[in-house]
C-alpha cells in the first residue's frame, strides 16, 4: 500500500466514522461540517463531530426541554432555545462526567470522564463555531455561545528527556530486563521493532502519525532520509543520524522475513497481527517502556519524545527557525512559544560575563547627599 494511499485510506475511515455519528445530531450538525468540508482535515472535521455529540448528550441528560426527544429530531428552534445559562452548565459538566449512566454487563461502574483547560476551551469552540454558523446563516436568533467565556490556559512546562534518560529509555527497549515476565514474552519479538521507532521519534521529531504512515520504500539509506507525510497531506523528507540507520537496518532484516496481505506488505512497522501499526499501538508502547525508565514522568508520550528532539535540536543550534523546519510547524510562532524560553540558562551564563563600574555603597551616598542638601539649606534660610 503507498503511503499516500495509506492516508486517504485513513482519511476515509475519519470521513465515514464522522459521517455515522452525525446520524443521531441535528441535522444543522450536518449542515455545519459540511460548510468546513473544504477548510478542514478528515480530522478536524471528525473532531467537531464528537465535540459536538458530547453536547447533544449533555442537553438531553440535564435540560429537562431537550430529553422528550432524540438530538436527530432537533429543529433550529430547537437549538434556539438554548440560553447563555445552558451553556455555562454545559461548561462546568466538562470538568467531569460519565460516559455511560448504566452500569456494563459485567457490572462495571459507568468511565469517568475529565476534562481540564484545554479539553474544556477545544469543546466550547467547536460549539461557539457551530452556534456561529447557525447565527450567519441566519437559522438562529443569536449566538449566545460567543458569550460564554473560554477558560484561562496556565503554560505549562515542556516536558522532554534529559541525556541520561534517553540513554536509559533505549536500554529499557534494548534489553527489556525490567518488563514483566508477559511482556519480556511479546518483547523477544517486538524488540528491534521498539528500538527502531523510538530511536526515529528521537532522531527526526517526526509525528506519531507519520511514523505509522511510513512505508519501506520511503527509506533511503544513501541519504540516510524518510519521506513522511505531514498534517494536510504535504510530503517533506527527514533527515536522520546514522544511529538511527542502523536501528532500521537491524529491523529490517526481520521486516523482510515477515509475509503479509497486499494491503500491508510495504508497510514498515508492522503489529504482531502482520498488518501496519495504528497511532494507539505506537503510544500504548511508548508509555509502556516510559513507565519504567522514567517512572516520573507521568505522561510521556510520542509527542514528548518530538518535544525531546526539537529541545535538543533548539540547544545546539539556538535556530528557532530551524527548529520549526525540522517540526513541519507552518508558524515559527508556535515553536517560539514552547521552546524559546529553552535559551534562558544560556542568558544567565552571558549575565555572569558582563563586568559594570563598582558602585559607592548606598550608605555612604546617602550621608554625602545628607550632608549637601543640609549646607545647602542653611544658606537659604535668613
Amino acid at each position: 500500500m503507498a503511503n499516500e494511499n495509506y492516508q486517504e485510506h485513513l482519511a476515509a475511515e475519519r470521513t465515514e466514522r464522522t459521517r455515522k455519528m452525525l446520524q443521531s445530531l441535528p441535522a444543522s450538525c450536518t449542515d455545519f461540517i459540511t460548510s468546513i468540508a473544504l477548510t478542514t482535515s478528515p480530522l478536524t472535521r471528525m473532531a467537531y463531530t464528537i465535540d459536538l455529540g458530547t453536547f447533544c448528550e449533555f442537553a438531553t441528560r440535564e435540560i429537562p426541554y431537550y430529553a422528550a426527544k432524540k438530538p436527530s429530531e432537533w429543529n433550529d428552534a430547537d437549538i434556539d432555545h438554548f440560553t447563555g445559562r445552558d451553556l455555562r452548565t454545559y461548561a462546568d459538566y466538562l470538568t467531569l462526567y460519565f460516559k455511560s449512566e448504566t452500569l456494563a454487563e459485567d457490572g462495571t461502574p459507568p468511565k469517568a470522564m475529565r476534562n481540564h483547560e484545554c479539553g474544556v476551551m477545544r469543546k466550547l469552540s467547536s460549539l461557539r463555531s457551530y452556534f456561529d454558523f447557525l447565527f450567519k446563516s441566519e437559522r438562529i436568533s443569536s449566538n449566545i455561545a460567543a458569550l460564554v467565556s473560554l477558560p484561562k490556559l496556565h503554560e505549562k512546562p515542556i516536558l522532554y528527556l534529559i541525556n541520561e534518560e534517553v540513554d536509559r529509555l533505549l536500554s529499557v527497549a534494548s534489553d527489556g530486563a525490567a518488563l514483566t515476565e508477559r511482556q519480556q514474552k511479546f518483547h523477544k519479538l517486538t524488540k528491534t521493532r521498539d528500538v527502531a521507532i523510538l530511536m526515529l521519534f528521537l532522531g527526526t521529531g517526526m509525528r506519531v502519525s507519520e511514523c505509522v504512515g511510513v512505508n519501506i520504500d520511503d527509506l533511503d539509506f544513501q541519504l540516510n532520509a524518510v519521506l513522511v507525510t505531514r498534517k494536510g497531506g504535504n510530503q517533506v523528507i527527514l533527515y536522520f543520524p546514522q544511529e538511527v540507520a542502523d536501528a532500521l537496518k537491524a529491523y529490517l532484516k526481520e521486516r523482510k522475513l515477515i509475509q503479509t496481505d497486499k494491503a500491508n506488505e510495504n508497510a514498515l512497522f508492522l503489529s504482531l497481527q502482520k498488518k501496519r501499526m495504528t497511532q494507539r499501538a505506537v503510544q500504548i508502547m511508548v508509555k509502556k517502556y516510559c513507565s519504567i525508565a522514567v517512572p516520573l514522568k507521568k505522561r510521556m508520550s510520542p509527542h514528548k519524545l518530538r518535544s525531546t528532539y526539537a529541545t535538543r535540536l533548539y540547544h545546539e543550534t539556538e535556530d528557532i527557525y530551524l527548529v520549526a523546519d525540522a517540526l513541519g510547524h507552518s508558524d515559527v510562532n508556535t515553536t517560539r512559544k514552547h521552546y524559546a524560553a529553552m535559551s534562558d540558562q544560556r542568558r544567565r551564563e552571558a549575565a555572569k560575563n558582563v563586568h559594570l563600574p563598582e558602585m559607592e555603597p548606598e550608605e555612604k551616598t546617602n550621608e554625602a547627599d545628607t550632608e549637601k542638601n543640609a549646607a545647602k539649606m542653611s544658606e537659604i534660610r535668613p
